[in-house]
């Protein structure tokens, strides 16, 4: 079984900074792609940012210079720095997570975390 864990969500005033982290634990085997997803109230999920085991990165236009996502392969954990913070970035915030476990080493399973709720507010 495979948990993923997340943690650093909150309230913050427009400009401001907030850093999330998701540590995926389990009979793991290999972690994959690691992302950040997230759903604003009456929208659709999002996709926010991925990274490779590689450390290859991808980010939606809408926070590009202004959020980091970054990784610890060590610890099978994911950051997303976000910084310039706008009241549009309000959502929750999914951790995700492509890994191949200890049964099954060939395929990968999608695995997401529980969200955290991230509210940009004055």
């Amino acid at each position: 079984q495979v948990q993923l864990v997340e943690s650093g969500g909150g309230l913050v005033q427009p400009g401001g900074s907030l850093r999330l982290s998701c540590t995926a634990s389990g009979s793991i085997f290999r972690v994959n792609v690691m992302g950040w997803y997230r759903r604003a109230p009456g929208k659709q999920r999002e996709l926010v940012a991925t990274i490779t085991s590689g450390g290859s990165t991808y980010y939606t236009d809408s926070v590009k210079g202004r959020f980091t996502i970054s990784r610890d392969n060590a610890k099978n954990t994911v950051y997303l720095q976000m910084s310039s913070l706008k009241p549009e970035d309000t959502a929750v915030y999914y951790c995700n997570a492509e890994i191949r476990t200890i049964a099954s080493m060939v395929i990968p399973t999608d695995y997401w975390g529980q969200g955290t709720q991230v509210t940009v507010s004055s």
